[in-house]
């Protein structure tokens, strides 16, 4: 079947024409994206993302001339919205690592000690798994990726649980952004007392 057909049939919710399409251009499309993360773990999220939007959209897809531009021009999309949301990340980090060390200054030990016990607080109230993806990054240096594969699970939930453990210490200390000073000295301080799940 024509590629031009697979999405005529993809359009009327043929599950089988899906499945063909994925297993014709999915390969390709990982080492396609694989160009310019140099992650294949990553690669293959943004793709699965890829074909996950195709089978979503199939209602609204619009006239293709070309299924396998099509599919790396929304693929390139994917991995341009991943990149710009992991920069915007890291710029937010990185504004109140510079906030907190200037704030830090003033600060008394006695101060410091209360934000590290709090942080402790907030840290040991994490699930167990969502603790020790955060140990795995901010106290042993590993990177998503290497977490992902340490622990048998995706960069998704990698990223997920993340997201969820700086979300709680955002809330802790919604109006005390020195938090992130403190850590990202951590490893001095306290080493997180992680549970196998």
């Amino acid at each position: 079947m024509t590629d031009l057909l697979l999405i005529e049939a993809i359009k009327q919710d043929d599950n089988g024409a899906f499945e063909e399409l994925f297993n014709r251009y999915y390969k390709s499309l990982v080492a396609y994206i694989n160009t310019y993360t140099n992650d294949f773990e990553l690669s293959e999220d943004i793709v699965q993302q890829t074909f996950i939007t195709i089978w979503t959209q199939r209602k609204k897809l619009p006239i293709i001339k070309s299924i396998k531009n099509y599919l790396h021009t929304i693929s390139y999309h994917s991995f341009i919205d991943h990149y710009n949301k992991s920069k915007r990340n890291d710029t937010f980090f990185e504004e109140l690592k510079e906030k907190a060390l200037r704030d830090s200054i003033d600060d008394n030990s006695e101060l410091i000690d209360r934000r590290i016990q709090k942080l402790i607080k907030i840290v040991d109230s994490l699930p167990p798994r969502c603790k020790e993806i955060l140990q795995l990054n901010k106290i042993e240096g590993l990177k998503y990726a290497e977490i992902s594969a340490k622990l048998d699970i995706s960069v998704k939930t990698v990223e997920s649980q993340m997201r969820i453990a700086f979300q709680k210490i955002r809330e802790g200390f919604e109006d005390d952004p020195s938090f992130l000073i403190l850590l990202l000295n951590m490893s001095k301080n306290y080493k997180f007392k992680t549970k196998k799940s």
